[in-house]
């Protein structure tokens, strides 16, 4: 069996550099996990979720998958979310994409990979709710970009529309909803404007950031 002694060394590194710092760290984080926030992005290598924000372990609560998709039937995503607004009491729910998207531009090039093919039909969907938009865009690129961006919006609507997030606004509980995007070429976080607190606010939010964002981020 091939064994990882290299990862074994760093990490003994990692928590040798942390402890000469702060010798109680791990004693605290291991006592207790009080987030602020759930982020749900992507599951690509290049977003390190925590180092983008600059937050510590115990600071951000994480869910990842494929091109960072919120799909009501799925009870992954779904479990994620109701323990952190339910048990973690975050306060905010981040959706955070990133331009150049290996699953975005697969969706939009209609490649066939197999099995991901099916996740990845949703983003298909959103291609095709958008596609007058999209269409008039000639650079390759700069349409898989605006497609990266549409998804994280109408992933925010998702979010909104879960029971998990509708019943925590009936209760008066505090929670925001956030659409970001990332850039890999310069690490710099985009907020899209789709930012939602309440349910009337969710149709005018959406009307709004889609309009705005194809004139300044598109």
């Amino acid at each position: 069996m091939l064994r990882l002694g290299q990862l074994f060394e760093q990490n003994q590194q990692w928590q040798k550099e942390i402890l000469d710092n702060d010798p109680d760290y791990f004693l605290r984080l291991s006592q207790q996990q009080s987030p602020e926030y759930l982020w749900i992005g992507c599951s690509d290598s290049r977003v390190p979720a925590n180092q983008i924000v600059g937050l510590d372990p115990g600071e951000l609560f994480v869910h990842r998958n494929v091109a960072n998709l919120v799909v009501h039937t799925d009870f992954n995503c779904l479990s994620v979310m109701h323990y952190a607004v339910e048990a973690l009491q975050v306060k905010h729910i981040i959706v955070c994409g990133h331009y150049g998207c290996g699953g975005v531009q697969a969706a939009l090039l209609d490649h066939e990979l197999g099995l991901i093919d099916n996740w990845l039909r949703h983003i298909q969907d959103v291609h095709v709710r958008h596609e007058a938009e999209i269409s008039k865009i000639s650079d390759l690129k700069s349409r898989c970009n605006r497609l990266c961006e549409l998804n994280v919006i109408e992933q925010v609507v998702n979010v909104c529309g879960t029971s998990i997030v509708q019943e925590a606004w009936r209760r008066g509980q505090s929670l925001a909803v956030h659409g970001w995007i990332y850039g890999l070429d310069d690490g710099l976080l985009r907020d899209l404007s789709m930012c939602i607190t309440k349910p009337e606010e969710v149709a005018p939010r959406y009307a709004a950031t889609l309009e705005s964002s194809a004139k300044g981020l598109g």
